[in-house]
């Protein structure tokens, strides 16, 4: 597989940018009520979602590295990952929301979209691309079946 970066590296890297950008940028704050609320929710709600997505994965035992979805004995297409074929992904994504929320520059989703760019191009597309070379038609009609984000 060509990218080489974990996804947990990526989403750290978009949360320094969120919080410079945060810094010094004089525009784009906002708030509203319940704000920081929600925020927990975001958070809690990636904890779940992250749980379940690596539980299932250990569980069936197959590897969890993203770094190497060669290595991969079973494909897990039940649970949540019925909703989403990448859930640890989707978690990385609402922990950055959360951050964004708690930051309050409306400009940090642009930094979220960033993040979901560059997760679709440089790591689940590849990753999609070995999973195919692997599992085959099981793998083409679960895409089919089912969403990439949620």
């Amino acid at each position: 597989m060509k990218t080489k970066v974990p996804p947990v590296v990526v989403m750290l890297v978009f949360a320094v940018l969120m919080y410079a950008l945060d810094a010094f940028l004089p525009v784009g704050e906002f708030n509203f009520f319940g704000r920081n609320t929600l925020s927990w929710i975001l958070l809690g709600l990636a904890a779940i979602v992250g749980v379940l997505s690596v539980a299932q994965f250990l569980f069936k035992k197959t590897t969890v590295d993203p770094l190497m979805p060669e290595k991969a004995n079973h494909l897990v297409t039940n649970g949540i990952y019925n909703f989403s074929r990448n859930p640890m992904y989707l978690a990385l994504l609402l922990i950055l929301l959360a951050f964004g929320l708690r930051l309050g520059n409306a400009f940090n989703t642009l930094l979220a979209a960033g993040f979901v760019y560059w997760m679709n191009h440089f790591q689940i597309i590849p990753e999609e691309e070995a999973l195919k070379q692997k599992f085959g038609q099981e793998y083409n009609i679960y895409c089919k079946l089912t969403r990439r984000w949620f």
